[in-house]
């Protein structure tokens, strides 16, 4: 059977399951395609599947819109961050020459990246609209090394199922599964409209996540974890934006 053979059976299995059993039954469906997500234990669970389901169904090689340069906003916006900690503010004052991403996990090469060293891989440049669960947004160019780039350099093993990514502010973090983690859009994003990425904008490195909301744009990342299980991280719901009471996959 073709690989669009299948992905017909399992949307018309799917949405029949949602129609005639309910949720549950479509719950099931996706458990046996291995399109269940971290959070799917939670009140809203069920929904969360199939909403995930459906979507990586349908939508797995989909881009995000992308805008011509007219609609840049002017001036983006900066939704406030926490004060920066000690070790924020000492590589600022180095201009981040030190500033590293370290890759680790399920990796054949684990290791870390420079900025500059980021910055000779090669680069993509997008306009793409960032939307906030809590109602704002704004359209920026974003520059930056695609992760799958990075994930290249480092030798993904075949059964990795997720990136996890943690900022160096404590306690935030996310994921993404492969899908996300592979697709050409999804940036380490170092530069936003031609300059550096502004701190209050997340530099000098933010995940960009342009198919997701943007809470799943992590900013000040340091460190990339590839794994085939999110249990052990936090409280095994795939990010703290779960533990918050958000969704981990925010497709948009």
């Amino acid at each position: 059977m073709s690989d669009l053979s299948r992905r017909k059976l399992f949307t018309a299995g799917l949405a029949t399951a949602a129609g005639a059993s309910g949720l549950a039954a479509a719950s099931a469906l996706a458990k046996r395609y291995g399109l269940v997500p971290p959070d799917h234990g939670g009140l809203y669970g069920l929904g969360e599947t199939l909403t995930y389901a459906a979507q990586r169904v349908l939508t797995s090689h989909s881009m995000a819109r992308e805008f011509p340069p007219s609609e840049i906003s002017n001036p983006p916006f900066a939704n406030p961050v926490a004060p920066f900690g000690d070790a924020y503010k000492r590589l600022q004052a180095g201009g981040f020459t030190g500033w590293r991403l370290s890759v680790d996990g399920m990796v054949a090469r684990p290791g870390s990246f420079s900025i500059a060293e980021l910055k000779t891989y090669p680069s993509r440049h997008q306009i793409t609209h960032l939307a906030c669960e809590e109602g704002w947004s704004y359209i920026a160019q974003w520059t930056g090394v695609p992760l799958s780039c990075v994930l290249e350099k480092a030798g993904v093993l075949p059964q990795a199922k997720y990136v996890a990514y943690f900022s160096i502010e404590p306690d935030w973090w996310d994921s993404i599964d492969m899908a996300d983690a592979l697709h050409p859009q999804t940036l380490v994003a170092y530069g936003m409209n031609g300059a550096e990425l502004a701190p209050g904008l997340g530099g000098p490195l933010r995940m960009r996540v342009p198919r997701q909301l943007g809470y799943k744009n992590v900013k000040f990342i340091t460190r990339l974890t590839v794994t085939d299980d999110l249990k052990r991280f936090g409280k095994g719901l795939g990010s703290s934006a779960p533990e918050e009471g958000y969704a981990w996959y925010a497709g948009i």
